[in-house]
């Protein structure tokens, strides 16, 4: 997809809860999110995560730690997963951190998986972020002591179709302060 506007992507990427399974994901498209994800910005270039990408037959087993109850059951249909752990500072961001009383990680990892989310949307990729999962059983698959954060579907939609995005109204989520007011 090529988009004029960054607001012409922003309009169309939404999450994703219905997908082809029969259709699997490129790796050279993976390849470019995690590119992109790559070049995303981080306090003091810290970039406090780490992306493990599951695909194809490897996908079936994450599947199974994010299907809790009804919650996330449109995983079974997904074939890549990207799993996001949060990892440490460099010396300059834990400083910060701690002086400002601020959790850089977690807006860092917010905005790498804004770009990697993004990116997979030009390319014609479906995703979903996804914070519910057994944390446990995904550490133990991954091998990993790190705290995972997020994990992300993707995949190809089984439809195209954008819904109407249903959103707070601009007076409830923010003010402009100038000296023209």
């Amino acid at each position: 997809m090529e988009f004029k506007d960054f607001i012409d992507l922003a309009k169309v990427r939404q999450s994703c809860r219905s997908y082809n399974p029969d259709r699997e994901v490129e790796v050279e498209k993976l390849e470019a999110c995690l590119e992109s994800m790559k070049l995303a910005p981080s306090a003091c270039n810290a970039q406090p995560y780490f992306y493990y990408l599951v695909h194809g037959d490897e996908a079936k087993n994450i599947r199974d730690h994010l299907q809790l109850g009804t919650m996330n059951s449109f995983a079974k249909d997904v074939n890549a997963f990207a799993i996001v752990t949060e990892e440490n500072y460099n010396l300059t961001a834990k400083i910060g951190s701690s002086v400002k009383d601020q959790d850089y990680k977690s807006i860092d990892i917010g905005i790498s998986a804004a770009y990697f989310t993004a990116e997979a949307t030009t390319l014609g990729l479906s995703t979903c972020i996804m914070g519910w999962f057994d944390e446990d059983k995904l550490k133990k698959y991954l091998g990993t002591r790190s705290r995972i954060r997020l994990v992300i579907a993707i995949g190809y939609a089984k439809d195209d179709k954008i819904r109407d995005k249903k959103r707070k109204s601009s007076d409830a989520i923010y003010k402009i302060i100038s000296e023209d007011k």
